[in-house]
């Protein structure tokens, strides 16, 4: 399967406002495999907003990715929305 994990990672925060652990909220959406969707590869990217860099920038080159003219064109074989503490 070909598979795009939309993930959003949360700071849980205890009763004394300290940090207690972080979950992420995973939406994995897969697509059968074609050739044009193996010749992408894997690719990973994050981004932080207390890292100092500008949202608008970053998004704007993820948006410029190949795969989403492929990923336009097929159906989604599976949708799986799941969180995980980490």
């Amino acid at each position: 399967m070909f598979s795009l994990d939309l993930t959003r990672q949360f700071d849980i925060i205890d009763a004394a406002g300290e940090h207690a652990h972080y979950v992420q909220v995973h939406c994995v959406i897969s697509y059968m495999p074609t050739p044009a969707l193996r010749s992408l590869g894997s690719f990973e990217a994050w981004f932080f907003h207390d890292a100092g860099d500008d949202l608008a920038p970053w998004a704007a080159i993820r948006e410029s990715r190949p795969m989403w003219a492929l990923l336009r064109e097929l159906g989604p074989s599976s949708v799986d929305v799941h969180e995980e503490q980490v």
